[in-house]
């Protein structure tokens, strides 16, 4: 199969067939061997029975349909088990993102042979206060943390190597993350397409000003487990080993001014406090080590989704 398309959604019930009937269109002239796996993240609208409709149609449709609202990450995570293709692209559901892009990202992996692309919505239609300054923001944290330089991390536009999909896991709020995921798996060639951003055309946005804190948040914990998930000991003891020494040279110092003058009680002094705090707080990041060592990225539980239904998979 040469594409697979994943599509995360919450209550697009009214935007589905129009999305997948340009879809279709462009693959079809291309002559793509496909599928779109429609991820249905707990809505409350009739997007299940809209994507059972339009399966019946199209049987290169298929879905997925979460018990309760999981997130981006999690509709995103169970697509990408479930991709076929050798190439896999990811897209919003509202419409915003344009199919017609389809072919050049398709392309940029299989000739250019990019890992992955992303996608940059250089002309926003979004609100400028609320969402284009705070993702600018963003995006620039995220460059000078990650080392990675796209202008757009959150674009829901992407294209991947099969084997990037089936190589990183994406839990919690990580899907603006993807690129780091992908680089901290090894993955270097991480390409950048400008794109069309359309204005939405049903429904309204199901995001909210959260996202950015969570956004940073995120960002903190996947640099630290990229980099010292799989050894947490190389954190945790070069701190423990630095606050336990200092603890050790201040006692060192408290000890010998005791030989030389005999006249006060070590434990008067500030520094007999700070030497006792900082040695304890040095052995507590030493055990933090220990069972990070023992715990790092064991937890077989991380992943699993309440699936209530699915269509076209086995």
């Amino acid at each position: 199969m040469n594409l697979s398309i994943v599509i995360p959604l919450k209550d697009e019930a009214e935007s589905l067939p129009e999305l997948c009937d340009w879809i279709a269109r462009v693959t079809d002239a291309q002559q793509f061997s496909y599928e779109i796996i429609l991820v249905d993240d707990g809505s409350t609208d009739d997007s299940w029975n809209v994507i059972q409709q339009l399966r019946a149609g199209n049987q290169n449709i298929k879905g997925i349909k979460f018990q309760r609202n999981y997130g981006k990450s999690a509709a995103l995570n169970e697509g990408f088990k479930a991709a076929k293709g050798d190439v896999v692209i990811t897209m919003d559901a509202d419409l915003q993102d344009s199919p017609d892009e389809i072919p050049g990202l398709y392309n940029m992996i299989v000739s250019d042979g990019y890992d992955m692309v992303s996608g940059w919505k250089k002309v926003r239609y979004d609100n400028t206060l609320t969402k284009n300054i705070p993702s600018k923001l963003f995006n620039a944290a995220t460059r000078k943390m990650s080392g990675i330089y796209l202008h757009d991390f959150n674009c829901g536009l992407k294209s991947y190597n099969k084997k990037v999909v089936k190589s990183i896991e994406v839990y919690g709020e990580m899907h603006r993350y993807i690129p780091v995921l992908a680089k901290w798996a090894g993955f270097r060639k991480i390409g950048e397409k400008v794109v069309e951003h359309r204005k939405r055309k049903y429904g309204v946005t199901k995001f909210g000003l959260d996202r950015f804190v969570n956004g940073f948040l995120d960002l903190a914990t996947i640099m630290f487990v990229g980099k010292f998930g799989k050894r947490p000991m190389h954190f945790f003891g070069l701190w423990g080993t630095f606050c336990f020494l200092l603890g050790l040279f201040i006692s060192f110092y408290l000890v010998i001014s005791k030989l030389i003058n005999f006249d006060y009680a070590i434990t008067n002094r500030p520094s007999f406090y700070i030497a006792l705090t900082v040695m304890i707080i040095g052995s507590q990041l030493f055990l933090a080590g220990f069972i990070g060592e023992l715990i790092s990225r064991n937890s077989p539980e991380r992943n699993n989704y309440l699936i209530e239904d699915k269509e076209g998979l086995g």
